[in-house]
């Protein structure tokens, strides 16, 4: 599987990992609400990565992908309110996005709060992809 990781030029610190998290949020909800969410397969690891949605466990690319491509819904629109990174100790190079926001579902009159977490690992060539994905919509 062709991987479409995100690339970071050389460099590093704090500066470094919020253009490469907002670089990843942008293309990733760009993807996804362009109707491209078979495409965000090519984001995870092929065996590694790990989706929580809604409490529910995806393992590995295949099943991510199947999973964000099945959701109940032709088009949506994610409205990122704030995306906060940092530098993970447990990935070296790695940065953990933290994302929240609202997403308006095409043909529904309310839009509906969420937030997410990806864990970015940086593999030798310099580029990222996601390790650990969390979602939840904020009801309440």
């Amino acid at each position: 599987m062709q991987k479409e990781e995100v690339e970071m030029g050389g460099g590093g610190g704090e500066a470094q990992m919020e253009i490469v998290g907002k670089a990843f949020v942008k293309h990733y909800y760009g993807l996804f609400d362009a109707g491209s969410r078979p495409a965000l397969a090519g984001l995870y690891h092929p065996s590694t990565s790990i989706l929580s949605f809604e409490g529910r466990r995806f393992d590995g690319a295949d099943s991510i992908g199947r999973h964000l491509s099945e959701l109940p819904f032709d088009l949506c629109r994610h409205m990122v309110a704030t995306v906060d990174c940092q530098g993970s100790p447990f990935a070296a190079g790695g940065i953990l996005v933290f994302v929240t926001g609202s997403l308006q579902l095409s043909g529904e009159e309310h839009s509906l709060s969420f937030s997410q977490m990806f864990q970015l690992v940086q593999t030798t060539e310099g580029r990222f992809y996601v390790q650990n994905d969390i979602f939840r919509l904020n009801y309440g």
